[in-house]
């Protein structure tokens, strides 16, 4: 195996992942790649704590804000390019950092990605004209019911990796969980997980103050700034949803930014119990030192 190493920095949502991150990655003197997925897009900033200009000025980051929201872009296509990025890098550096909470994006990146089918077009127009009618309630309910395994893990406020499972049953009649329990491809680099941990309590307070600081920052703005984009899925999920539904009349403001705040405490909840899959990981509480993810790697 090959002694480069691939460091993954991971832990729920609001716990502090890219200022340590950049900590790391600037005493390694390496580069930080992102596979928070929201992150991707150019037009999306505050909703989703993308870093600032000045944090990305100290380090070179990948795929953030690297495609419009208007590009259809896929876990293979991420998958094949970050692996083919990672291969570059590694030619000028001993380490290089993977950030994000953990899921999908991730795991592409760590152990590969099984085939999964392709979906013919009829299955796509149906699934998503059904979610359009019924909403993301009708996808969760339907998810539950056909692949209880992978509803447990999945993020359930985020319509694009609810269709996906559900057009991958239609087209085939098995569960999504049955693909992505195959056999995971083995790296060809060294990989070394970092789990940040702090207080379940002193979590959510954080939680609470960013969405407060988002709001401070202009995100009802941003949202607005977006409306024409609303349908598309990065926009249906926490942070952009609730102020819709704001925008809409169906809630006050003050109850829109409860809801916020409310459900990325329960999605912080559900990235704990996912990224307690990750076996053999460099758990790290709060206050968070950098030195000590040196001393291991070293």
């Amino acid at each position: 195996m090959s002694k480069k190493t691939l460091v993954f920095i991971t832990g729920p949502t609001g716990i502090g992942k890219t200022k340590f991150s950049i900590s790391l990655a600037k005493k390694l003197k390496t580069d930080i790649l992102s596979c928070d997925s929201r992150q991707f897009y150019k037009e999306l900033t505050i909703g989703v704590a993308a870093p600032s200009s000045e944090e990305l000025s100290q380090v070179k980051h990948h795929f953030i804000k690297h495609i419009s929201i208007d590009t259809e872009y896929s876990l293979g296509e991420y998958q094949q390019k970050a692996s083919n990025l990672i291969d570059k890098l590694f030619k000028n550096h001993e380490y290089l950092i993977l950030v994000g909470g953990p899921g999908l994006y991730a795991e592409a990146v760590l152990y590969g990605i099984d085939k999964i089918p392709s979906i013919s077009n009829h299955v796509r127009e149906e699934m998503r004209k059904n979610y359009k009618i019924k909403g993301i309630n009708y996808l969760q309910k339907l998810l539950e019911k056909v692949d209880p395994e992978y509803f447990s893990r999945v993020d359930q406020q985020n319509p694009r990796r609810l269709l996906r499972a559900l057009e991958v049953y239609r087209e085939t009649g098995e569960p999504f969980s049955n693909y992505l329990n195959q056999k995971q491809k083995i790296t060809k680099h060294k990989i070394v997980i970092v789990k940040l941990n702090m207080s379940r309590e002193r979590l959510y307070r954080r939680i609470d103050l960013r969405v407060d600081d988002m709001l401070n920052r202009g995100l009802l703005d941003e949202v607005k700034s977006l409306i024409s984009y609303r349908d598309r899925t990065p926009l249906n999920t926490i942070g952009y949803k609730e102020l819709y539904d704001f925008l809409d009349g169906k809630y006050t403001l003050d109850v829109a930014i409860e809801e916020i705040k409310k459900n990325t405490r329960r999605f912080a909840k559900r990235q704990i119990t996912f990224s307690n899959r990750f076996r053999n990981s460099l758990d790290i509480e709060d206050p968070f030192s950098v030195d000590h993810v040196i001393s291991y790697l070293k």
